[in-house]
Order: structure tokens, then sequence, then C-alpha cells
């Protein structure tokens, strides 16, 4: 088991990925290295095993509660690397800044007692300063390092942001689930109505419709404790897979109306979601959202969804894994919304980019429904549209990996 992070907001790579959903597998596990921005929370490219950096200017710092090292007072404009060991029995963030401590330009996240790690990156021509921040307290930093000349490929700075910028956020994205889960259950109710006069064709269709509700809150399900798994969970992993007897949820009720279940197990399962639906709505208020789950949510949400939707693999019988595709591009844009104000000021450029290629890929997703409200399945997508749908969502994720490093709190970078 890792040891505990000592920098609330932090999140070391190690523990990064450590999230769970059914259908949703996180995949962001070592994605924390923002190359684009050059903040670097692990060792670059090229390191050996030991987590040596490549040979570059910059050399050792041995670090301390007093000192944060004595680097050269000059460098040359191009790549930098300084091999960091925390001297101390605490835990310590190093960073590269600008001699102002405005911006930041690498780091290393955790750097635990007696270890050694790279700080390594590219910088042109300016003034910078190493910076040390020790979970015991202290905050100290080296005096100034000029750097010398201009270099290609050099990192942009980044605007460090403390851990309280997310809560503006983070109540945003809350108050949007409360106002959205009375909806849910109003569906869910519709769809059981439709189950308890054995209508399983209206119920094929209210059934989408509450799915959609609760699958454009991606962002959430990690604030809904049981209710996600008791909602949302598919076979994979059960015991008897599609037959387990206690499997519940949307992916039951769609496996059970598409594949002839009887219409009193459809409504028990129907019961049993208005019921966790309206539990959802009492439990929500008292169950806390980890403000660093919003940035991980912004790109996990697509990632998953090309994985389980894109492909079909959470195709239960109804063919509609588009639709759900595009009700995660609509959570995604909600997520998007309620971070712009704090990715705005640190990288504008790729909110406008995220701005127009949201959007953009909706309408490309919508295509894939017909005017009779149907859905083309995700396996009978004509080849050549299946390439570009694939390959317009792996960009956008491209582009929204950058946000949970980004994002991280940097109290005192």
């Amino acid at each position: 088991m890792p040891a505990p992070n000592p920098f609330p907001g932090a999140v070391p790579s190690a523990v990064a990925g450590a999230v769970r959903r059914r259908p949703l597998r996180s995949a962001l596990i070592g994605l924390l290295v923002l190359a684009g921005a050059g903040l670097l929370g692990s060792a670059p490219a090229g390191s050996d095993s030991a987590g040596r950096a490549p040979a570059a200017p910059g050399g050792t710092l041995r670090i301390s509660t007093t000192s944060c090292g004595t680097p050269p007072a000059e460098l040359p404009a191009g790549p930098l690397s300084f091999a960091v060991t925390n001297t101390t029995t605490v835990y310590a963030a190093v960073y590269l800044t600008s001699a102002d401590a405005s911006l930041a330009y690498a780091e290393i996240t955790w750097l635990g007692p007696g270890k050694t790690l790279p700080l390594a990156t590219t910088v042109t021509g300016g003034q910078y300063a190493i910076r040390c921040v020790f979970s015991s307290g202290p905050v100290v930093a080296t005096g100034t390092i000029q750097v010398d000349g201009t270099a290609s490929g050099a990192v942009a700075g980044v605007l460090p942001m403390n851990d309280k910028e997310l809560t503006d956020p983070v109540n945003a994205y809350r108050a949007y689930v409360e106002a959205a889960l009375p909806g849910l259950l109003a569906d869910t109710r519709t769809l059981d109505a439709d189950l308890a006069r054995g209508d399983l064709a209206a119920a094929r269709t209210d059934w989408l419709t509450a799915h959609l509700d609760y699958e454009r809150l991606g962002a959430a399900y990690n604030s809904f404790g049981d209710f996600d798994d008791s909602m949302n969970s598919t076979a994979d992993g059960l015991p008897q897979g599609v037959d387990t007897p206690d499997w519940t949820g949307f992916f039951a009720l769609e496996y059970g109306l598409w594949h002839g279940w009887s219409t009193d197990r459809l409504h028990s399962l129907g019961d049993q979601l208005v019921s966790d639906a309206s539990g959802l709505i009492d439990d929500f208020p008292s169950e806390d959202t980890d403000p660093g789950d919003l940035p991980l949510r912004a790109h996990e949400i697509l990632e998953n969804a090309l994985q389980f939707q894109l492909n079909g693999i959470a195709d239960y019988g109804s063919g509609t894994t588009l639709a759900t595709l595009g009700a995660n591009i609509q959570g995604t844009e909600e997520v998007l919304s309620v971070l712009a104000p704090v990715i705005q000021p640190r990288d504008a450029a790729l909110l406008a980019q995220l701005d127009q290629a949201l959007p953009a890929l909706a309408a490309e997703v919508a295509a894939a429904k017909s005017a009779d409200g149907s859905w083309t399945p995700a396996a009978k997508l004509d080849p050549s549209r299946r390439r570009h749908l694939d390959g317009d969502v792996g960009a956008l994720l491209e582009q929204l990996a950058v946000l949970p490093n980004l994002l991280t709190p940097r109290n005192h970078a």
C-alpha cells in the first residue's frame, strides 16, 4: 500500500489511478506528466531504471528543511536536470519556478526521506529558482538561477493553483447534480410504470431516457457511494455474469428488456432502480466530493466512453452505446464549464480548443441517431465513419489529459 499523500490536494502519480467504477475503468495512471506545460511528476523519458535523469546541466541538490540546495548560479538554455536528494525524515515537494515564484516549470510531487529523483525540464533564457516544500511545514528556496540563451521546445510555465480555488467549481458541479437527480428519479418512475403494466416497448424507450440521465452525471459517481454499484454496474466480474441473481441497475434492465426476461423480474428491477434513485437524492448531500475528482473526470469520462461505448463493450442489447457516448460528452462539457474559471488563467488556448472540440464531437455522434429516434449500434457504424469518430475522440482525449496535472493544487509552488 502506498504511503499516505503528505500534501493535501497533491496527486502522487503512483496512486492517481486509484478510482473505481463499473463499467468505467480508469487508465489514467501515469498521465500526471504534463508534457505540454513541462510539469513532470515522474522521471522523464530516457531516465534509467534507478530514476536517474539523462545527463544535462543542473547537477545535484541535497535538500533539507533549512536549504533547498545550491544549484549553479548560471546555466545555459535547453534541457536541465537536477538530481534532488531529500536528506530529511519528512516528505518534500520540489519545484523549478520563475524567480518570483509566479510560474512553475517542473516538479517532484512526492520525494520521500532519503530518496533521490530528477527535477528535469527544458527552459529558455530567464531567471529561475528551486523551491522546496516540506510536509512538516518549512518552505525554502534557492537564490536566482540565471539561464542564458534560447531553447526550442522550452516549456511554458504554469500558474500554480491553491487547493481552495477548486471550491467554487466543486460547489457548482454539486449544484448541477442535485438539480439533475429529481429528473433521474422521475424518469426511473416512468420506466417502472411501463414495466408494471407490461408495456415493454415503452419501457425500452424510457429505459434509455433514464439511463442517459444517469450517464450525464459521470463526474459525480465517486460521490454516489454504493448507489453507483447498485444502479450502473455491468455484469463484468459477477460470479455468474448476466445470470447473477442479485444483479441490478440499468444494465441488468437493458439485458432483460432485450433478452426476454419476464415482466415480473423486470418490474422488480424497476422498483429497485426507483428506490436507489430516491435513496441517492437523500444521500448525496451528505457525501463528499473530492476537489481532485473534477479535473480527473474531465479526462476519464471520455476515456472510458471510448473504451466501453464506442467499442460497444457496454452494449447489453439495446444498441445505444453511441447515445451513451453523447451523454458522456454532455457530462464532460458540464465539468469543463465549472472548471473554466481555473483553466482560463492557466491555459486559455486549451480551453478555447476544448470549447470548440466538444460540441463538434457531440454533433458527430448525434449523426448516428436516425429520424425515428433509433441509434446505429457501434458495431454497425460505417468503418470509415468509425475510424473518424475514434480519431476525433482520441485527439480530444489528448487535450483533456492535460487537465488533471494542470489543475493539481500546488499551494507553495
